[in-house]
């Protein structure tokens, strides 16, 4: 699951644990109770959840096997804060999170602190024990994630309502204010492909969907050196793509129509005719150098065929990801080919691939509920790479492999074209 063969020292292994626990509570800080307890779909958890069920994990697969004396904080908590572990047992409906009213927001920080007390004890007592010491950085990652979703799902929370309030913080870690530019006018980068060798190299963390590494063939290819702006996706918008069917997949323009979609999620236009869209720091005038976000794939996809393109296939865009870092650039997304740089890999936005999520060639389920965590969703949905502005700091890497369906917008998503060379 985490490829990790060694424990850290534990000065490293409690100061990790303690600034990502931490960061989870900053996120919630410039929120309200009735904030933290609000769901406003299905697809969104309250931002109290979130901060539970990070915690029920700790307590459920680290200190219920390996804690002496293991007592739960509260027994109905196991049910309340699963989210999808059948091997655990009942699960609370994830459609009616925001019905939990009840425990309130100062029992759920009451019972992370109460956790992070525990696990304060038992930390120095898995140094020897690797396999524990992979379980518990799991957690850490898990909970990483779960931040990126905190911030996703305040900011849908937040756009349901009628005055656009802002999310109240001036963190650069608060999504759409760590948005940024590309540098370089768009380019194409021109790849040879080739027999290529794809995944994880089996050094440090990484989720167990990320391996095995294997070789795959490419055909030469060419890759977008930028993501799209939102200048660009405007003319789409004012060029008709949304009302043209000849650019959509079938079921991407059936969804269109059912939705009545015109433009991206967040995006309105004002009584003055200027285009608008819905931030963090509230309803902003639409920037149009900033990479456009918050697609669906059917919307990626439409776009990228009305310009005469295509999206890249996951191992086209993990190829080139990792000949950016081969130039010496490292993960910063800044690699040059032929003079052209790369741009925006990370940080950005999550990058719509046209890969559907599968397992890797000799992918094996890990033993145990924890196998749970990414396996069983590899059906119906579309393989993302890169990161995005809400990412955590430290979470990304190229092998990443995110997912969603092919309509989910919520999320800090765009594109980055792709062609045959």
């Amino acid at each position: 699951m985490t490829n990790m063969d060694v424990c850290p020292p534990l000065t490293a292994l409690l100061s990790r644990y303690a600034a990502v626990r931490d960061h989870s509570v900053a996120l919630v800080a410039p929120l309200s109770a009735e904030d933290c307890g609000a769901q406003s779909m299905p697809d969104a958890s309250p931002a109290k959840w979130h901060l539970a069920h990070t915690t029920w994990f700790f307590e459920t697969f680290v200190l219920e096997p390996n804690e002496p004396g293991f007592a739960p904080f509260d027994p109905a908590f196991r049910v309340l804060f699963n989210s999808y572990y059948n091997g655990v047992g009942a699960k609370h409906p994830r459609a009616q999170r925001g019905l939990l009213t009840r425990p309130s927001l100062d029992a759920v920080r009451a019972y992370r602190a109460n956790v992070d007390q525990r696990m304060a004890r038992l930390l120095p007592t898995v140094l020897n024990d690797a396999a524990l010491c992979a379980l518990i950085e799991l957690g850490l990652q898990h909970e990483q994630q779960h931040q990126e979703l905190l911030v996703t799902d305040v900011k849908h929370l937040l756009s349901c309502n009628s005055t656009w309030p802002a999310y109240g913080t001036t963190s650069d870690s608060a999504g759409d204010l760590a948005l940024v530019p590309a540098i370089e006018p768009f380019g194409w980068l021109t790849l040879d492909g080739g027999l290529v060798d794809i995944g994880h190299r089996g050094d440090g963390f990484a989720f167990d969907n990320e391996s095995p590494r294997h070789r795959t063939y490419l055909a030469p290819y060419a890759l977008a050196s930028r993501l799209v702006t939102n200048a660009e996706w405007l003319a789409f918008v004012e060029g008709g793509g949304y009302d043209n069917p000849a650019h959509w997949l079938a079921e991407g323009w059936d969804w269109r129509v059912a939705q009545g979609l015109d433009h991206p999620l967040y995006w309105q236009q004002l009584g003055s005719g200027v285009w608008h869209a819905f931030t963090l720091a509230g309803l902003q005038p639409l920037r149009g150098d900033l990479p456009v976000v918050h697609l669906s794939y059917y919307e990626a996809d439409a776009y990228a065929r009305w310009v005469g393109a295509r999206l890249p296939t996951e191992a086209e865009w993990e190829h080139a990801a990792q000949a950016a870092v081969a130039d010496g650039h490292g993960d910063d997304g800044h690699g040059g080919h032929d003079g052209q740089a790369l741009e925006q890999l990370f940080g950005s936005a999550w990058q719509w691939t046209q890969s559907s999520y599968a397992a890797y060639p000799g992918f094996r389920t890990a033993d145990g509920a924890v196998g749970e965590y990414n396996g069983k969703f590899m059906v119906n949905q579309y393989v993302l790479r890169g990161s995005s502005c809400a990412t955590p700091a430290g979470h990304a890497r190229s092998t990443y492999r995110n997912f969603f369906p092919a309509t989910a917008r919520w999320q800090y998503t765009g594109l980055r074209l792709a062609r045959d060379a």
